[in-house]
């Protein structure tokens, strides 16, 4: 059963029990600097693999950019 969620304003349909961490492997950010934001908490990179979304939950992630 797949559940809806909201990353960074859009709808997506993902596989259910999908891990913040899944999530971010999936959208090709595994190795970037970001930050995620879940349900308007911020969290802490340790916290992305215990995190399972659920439908309705809402994600803002920002990649960060070196530059000077």
């Amino acid at each position: 059963m797949d559940v809806n969620v909201n990353i960074n304003g859009k709808a997506r349909w993902i596989d259910a029990n999908t891990t913040v961490e899944q999530l971010i492997k999936q959208l090709d950010l595994a190795n970037e600097r970001i930050a995620v934001e879940h349900n308007r908490i911020i969290l802490e990179a340790t916290q992305f693999p215990s995190i399972t979304l659920k439908s309705g939950d809402a994600l803002e992630i920002v990649r960060f950019v070196g530059g000077g």
